[in-house]
């Protein structure tokens, strides 16, 4: 008993450092990440001229007003950063090496350290390069100011989590696959599509629409960013704020009890190989 009370007091110091020791890492590599304060200009630029030739034929497109559409893309933007990890690509080279036996007799679950050092990087990430490129934003005259500042927080809160739960999720086929970089990169550029990174997803053919409602992408990007312009529609289906934050919390319970099966068949064969 003083033993597992130990561990458990013991927890929270770990945690923070494992913050503290990743943002450290990642400072080192900061112009890594600030080449984004060049390259996401440049792609709102080009979204901004697409945009501002197709709301000359109609003043909507899907319910979208070009003001709102712009706003779409730079919170899509943000979100991008704020979602970013290589939780998958990390826990596929430390399966793939045997390294991962290690982690068998750490005091803290690998997906908790994992999940910590997502949330260090990212914080750098905020400094380095969400907080240039909003500046930018506000200069080209987008406001940043969320429609429902409470439940924009929670909602993004929420997909930070999400995010992390699948990209996690796909690492763990490395418990099966020898090489996994061509696998992991499909799903990524499939989550991307489907969670609206790239384009509303109300965009989408209705029939497409029904099927992406169901799936647990949209929650990534989509919904939070609907929740900070206020308003969620999709495939026809129009739903309020918190009750659309809900169903957003409960598919990160669902992720993550689909990530513990996966994970508990997926250990099993984990021999330490390379080790």
């Amino acid at each position: 008993m003083d033993g597992i009370v130990s561990r458990r007091s013991d927890t929270p110091p770990i945690f923070k450092a494992v913050i503290s020791a990743t943002y450290k890492e990642n400072l080192a590599y900061r112009s890594q990440m600030a080449i984004s304060i060049f390259t996401q200009p440049i792609y709102f630029l080009v979204q901004y001229f697409i945009w501002q030739s197709v709301f000359k034929i109609s003043d909507t497109v899907s319910g979208f007003t070009l003001d709102q559409m712009l706003l779409y893309f730079a919170i899509s933007s943000l979100s991008g950063f704020l979602n970013w990890d290589s939780a998958g690509t990390e826990l596929q080279d430390l399966i793939q090496t045997g390294k991962f036996i290690t982690f068998q007799i750490r005091p803290v679950s690998h997906i908790y350290y994992s999940f910590f050092q997502k949330v260090g990087n990212r914080i750098l990430a905020f400094w380095v390069e969400m907080v240039p490129v909003i500046f930018f934003y506000i200069l080209f005259g987008i406001d940043l100011i969320p429609a429902k500042p409470f439940w924009t927080v929670i909602s993004f809160s929420i997909s930070f989590v999400l995010s992390f739960l699948v990209s996690y999720t796909v690492g763990t086929i490395a418990f099966w696959l020898v090489k996994t970089d061509g696998v992991r990169r499909s799903i990524l550029l499939f989550t991307q599509i489907f969670s609206g990174l790239f384009l509303p997803l109300n965009l989408f053919p209705k029939g497409f629409q029904k099927i992406l409602f169901y799936l647990p992408f949209q929650f990534i990007t989509y919904v939070p960013t609907r929740v900070y312009i206020g308003s969620y529609e999709l495939a026809g289906i129009t739903m309020p704020i918190p009750q659309i934050v809900f169903l957003q919390a409960i598919m990160v319970v669902i992720m993550f009890l689909v990530n513990r099966f996966i994970w508990s068949m997926g250990i099993k064969r984990f021999t330490g190989v390379g080790s």
